[in-house]
């Protein structure tokens, strides 16, 4: 299993931050990367404790000067902004503190076709590694493939793609992902009623993954029905579209589970009126920026997220390791990941960032990301 060393709190996020999608180029450098509000003090500390080499220590035999692609789903997106840009302290801090170039360029939708483009096009510039949040399982391969028997690093963050990259770096535990939240919703509507998902992609790894353990949970709450998975594709107009359509088809929907940052954001939108507030639950992955009002005023009761930042962060860290031949991406290989502290490679080439946290109206005043 992937051992790490626990932290309660290693959570500035955005699991998902609410994703705002922006028509981008299909580039943007490091230094033109729009910058994340940073976590607050309190999760900055809480991701830094437990670091245990020094910086000194942690760094030495790394190759600097490497050019490194840093290639979300698609640009514009919050969650992605936070995990990916200097400012937050994301990727891309990373990256320049350890000497490297790093560049943020993607598609501006979460697609494959809009995705490969960029990939391809950081192939050609030389790139020595490549952080990927995969649209697509097995869509990407040819490419990603064909760039590892040119020597190039792959590594993919948040959503993986197994087959063709040599480390996956995972948000939080899948099983615990999925299961929490149908548990969070079950509190909140007495484990009975209709419930309903609002998803990414349904192309999407990461999210295929939960929604099994969500099925998984249910069959704990008899009296909970999945009525319907809907698509809102990371797109808050996709999105919002299909949570009307839910509410429309099945007028007795209790509940709402949204895995995903855009998702969550756009079907709180819709929730946010008398009609709906307090009587449709909602829960999945957040931002807390962006659901704090919706925390605030009750249409939304509790969500969760892990800090993108220290995603990217430590994604950053593994390829530059893998790239410099300090470690295989094996399992038990061990590497210090800066302010973050030391983690073990597990099964399946898999390294494990930590667990969820849930935000409520009690928490969620002290983070800002």
């Amino acid at each position: 299993m992937t051992l790490r060393r626990a932290r309660k709190l290693a959570l500035a996020i955005p699991v998902v931050g609410v994703v705002a999608l922006a028509a981008c180029s299909s580039s943007s450098s490091s230094s033109s990367s729009s910058a994340a509000a940073p976590a607050s003090s309190a999760a900055s500390s809480a991701a830094a404790s437990g670091a245990g080499s020094s910086s000194a220590a942690s760094t030495a035999g790394l190759k600097t000067g490497l050019k490194v692609f840093v290639i979300p789903k698609n640009l514009g997106n919050s969650y992605f902004t936070t995990a990916d840009s200097a400012g937050s302290g994301g990727a891309i801090s990373a990256l320049q503190a350890l000497g490297e170039t790093g560049t943020e360029t993607s598609g501006t939708s979460a697609t494959p076709s809009s995705q490969i483009p960029a990939i391809q096009a950081a192939i050609s510039k030389g790139a020595n590694a490549l952080l990927v949040s995969a649209t697509d399982p097995t869509a990407l391969c040819p490419t990603l493939s064909s760039a590892m028997k040119r020597g190039i690093t792959v590594v993919t963050y948040d959503s993986d793609a197994p087959t063709c990259r040599s480390m996956f770096i995972n948000q939080a535990s899948t099983a615990q992902i999925g299961t929490s939240e149908v548990d969070v919703l079950a509190k909140q509507i007495g484990s009975s009623g209709q419930v309903a998902i609002v998803s990414a992609a349904a192309s999407a790894t990461n999210q295929n993954a939960w929604i099994g353990y969500m099925k998984t949970e249910l069959k704990k709450y008899p009296k909970m029905t999945l009525v319907s998975t809907v698509y809102g594709n990371d797109d808050p107009t996709t999105a919002t579209q299909v949570t009307q359509g839910l509410l429309q088809q099945y007028p007795n929907l209790k509940g709402i589970i949204s895995p995903t940052t855009v998702g969550i954001a756009a079907a709180a939108g819709v929730l946010d009126t008398a009609k709906y507030r307090g009587k449709v639950a909602l829960t999945g992955l957040g931002t807390p920026d962006e659901m704090k009002k919706y925390v605030s005023d009750g249409t939304v009761k509790q969500f969760e997220l892990w800090n993108p930042a220290d995603l990217g962060y430590l994604a950053a860290y593994a390829a530059v390791e893998l790239a410099s031949g300090k470690i295989k991406g094996s399992s038990g290989d061990q590497f210090t990941a800066g302010k973050l502290g030391g983690y073990t490679v597990g099964a399946d080439n898999t390294v494990l960032l930590g667990p969820p946290f849930v935000f409520d109206s009690s928490n969620i005043a002290k983070f800002n990301f």
